[in-house]
């Protein structure tokens, strides 16, 4: 486009934002992004044009408006949760829908190598984990390992290893999105594996009633951990209209908050397995109702809410 016919499209919009600055911190807020798409088209086009420069001092201006002493309403906290994140899955529909096929891609090569090979569970989860399942399984108890450890101590390790776990695979995705596809196969390898080694001993419904307690909420969010470490590498791989550092800085914004945004969720899972799927003895109704509530509550919130919210509000 020339650079005339793009100030003729745009230049009642930019005078409309540049009155406007005393409007509510939202709708500034609005009007940065709008401009600093501007200001990035117009970099990639007209580097050196006075529209350029217009752009570049409207936007400083408008970031001002909307950062400097901004005071945080005391309700952004819920708000983050009940609007912001979900319209982020909504917006990133696509890199959750990837993550989570790669995920059981890897969980369906997990499973076919560990029934083929008799020594890849070994080679997965170790022999000190499989002997001592074994042992357990012959005492009577096979999912003994959950109730070994303190609770309180076990929540904490592993609360905080799955929120590790979460970062990790969100910062790999710099490595081009590469980084986050290995971190999603490996955990799915492991996932495949170790769920097929107690279906081979005639487990296979014991487990899912048990582990899954925990695993449903736990699973998603590694799964939706991947989906923002493609974002953050898409962002760098696919820049679109917005230069390469505009773009990541986005990215790795969003990804961000959608690891932060998945906090509670590791930490209620880290409830249940520490607390609650200890208590094998459950009857299978209240298990399941368990398992049924959490994905259940994983689906309308990754999905079906974010979608209707997205009819509501206008997604930038």
């Amino acid at each position: 486009m020339r650079e005339a016919l793009f100030v003729k499209q745009n230049s009642d919009k930019w005078q409309q934002y540049e009155n406007m600055r005393q409007a509510n911190p939202d709708e500034i807020a609005n009007q940065f992004i709008e401009i600093t798409n501007d200001l990035a088209y117009a970099r990639t086009f007209y580097p050196n044009s006075k529209t350029t420069a217009y752009l570049n001092g409207l936007a400083s201006k408008l970031h001002q408006s909307v950062y400097k002493n901004k005071k945080e309403s005391t309700s952004r906290f819920i708000t983050f949760w009940k609007t912001e994140l979900p319209l982020l899955f909504f917006v990133h529909r696509k890199q959750i829908f990837y993550a989570l096929a790669f995920f059981l891609v890897a969980c369906a090569i997990g499973t076919l190598s560990a029934k083929y090979d008799d020594t890849f569970v070994r080679l997965i989860m170790g022999d000190e984990y499989v002997n001592m399942t074994n042992e357990n399984i012959a005492k009577g108890d096979p999912f003994g390992v959950y109730k070994h450890q303190n609770e309180f101590l076990m929540f904490v390790q592993i609360g905080s290893n799955n929120i590790f776990v979460a970062l990790y695979t969100f910062v790999l995705g710099i490595i081009f999105s590469f980084g986050t596809i290995v971190s999603l196969f490996r955990n799915g390898i492991m996932l495949g594996s170790f769920q097929y080694f107690f279906f081979s001993k005639g487990l296979g419904i014991e487990s899912v009633l048990v582990i899954w307690i925990h695993g449903t909420l736990e699973i998603s969010a590694i799964v939706l951990a991947g989906a923002a470490g493609l974002v953050l590498g898409n962002s760098f791989l696919f820049p679109k209209t917005y230069t390469r550092k505009v773009s990541v800085l986005k990215g790795a914004k969003d990804g961000l908050k959608m690891v932060i945004g998945l906090v509670p969720i590791f930490i209620v899972a880290a409830i249940f397995e520490s607390f609650v799927t200890r208590h094998t003895e459950m009857p299978w109704i209240l298990s399941s109702l368990i398992l049924v509530t959490s994905a259940a509550f994983m689906v309308w919130y990754v999905i079906i809410y974010p979608l209707k919210l997205s009819k509501k509000t206008t997604v930038n």
